[in-house]
């Protein structure tokens, strides 16, 4: 699967020798001597990446780099390759959402397949982002009083219900659901729920 790797790592001989491996397996590669380097210039996420980590480098260290970059939004993937491995930062970094974590030096296959792995959540990730994005576009086409419909339909109020709340008529109501089901793009009121719990319109 073609991609941009990212390779976070302070050693030079290091950063050229797995730009020519990752490069010859077919990946776009940057490197990067420090994690500030990376933040300066931030990879775009829009194209299928993950981020080659170490976990010693200078200034902030790669557990450091993994919380920014989760505290920015990120959603690139990262696969910590260090020769500095102990229990409690490896189990730290997974939990914190790492995609793997190796051990310098790696074997070609085990490297390229944590990037595989890496790349492929990647692109489901952004998929799923990009389909949230589409339903937020869609949510904004609605009116104030389709949103308050919207709202209610979710909850599982009836029309009558609806009308009472919003001190209006049922005719209207229906005619407001009508129009939540067209602009919202959906068929059926289990699909707009899902909608629903994924805006957040739920909560």
């Amino acid at each position: 699967m073609p991609g941009h790797v990212h390779v976070v790592d302070d050693d030079a001989s290091f950063r050229t020798a797995i730009e020519r491996r990752l490069t010859l397996a077919g990946y776009k590669v940057a490197t990067y001597p420090s994690a500030q380097q990376l933040l300066d210039c931030p990879p775009d996420e829009n194209e299928p990446s993950c981020i080659l980590l170490d976990v010693r480098i200078p200034g902030l260290s790669g557990p450091e780099l993994q919380g920014r970059l989760s505290a920015l939004g990120s959603t690139l993937p990262i696969v910590f390759l260090t020769g500095h491995a102990d229990t409690p930062t490896t189990v730290r970094a997974i939990k914190a959402g790492a995609e793997d974590f190796l051990t310098k030096p790696v074997e070609s296959k085990e490297l390229l397949g944590a990037i595989e792995r890496a790349m492929a959540r990647h692109a489901i990730t952004r998929g799923e982002q990009h389909r949230l994005e589409e339903m937020r576009a869609l949510l904004s086409t609605l009116t104030a009083r389709e949103r308050q419909v919207f709202g209610l339909v979710v909850r599982g109020k009836l029309n009558k219900q609806i009308a009472h709340e919003l001190g209006t008529t049922e005719r209207t109501i229906k005619a407001h659901r009508h129009q939540v089901m067209e602009k919202m793009k959906v068929q059926s009121l289990a699909e707009l729920v899902r909608m629903a719990e994924r805006l957040g319109v739920l909560s």
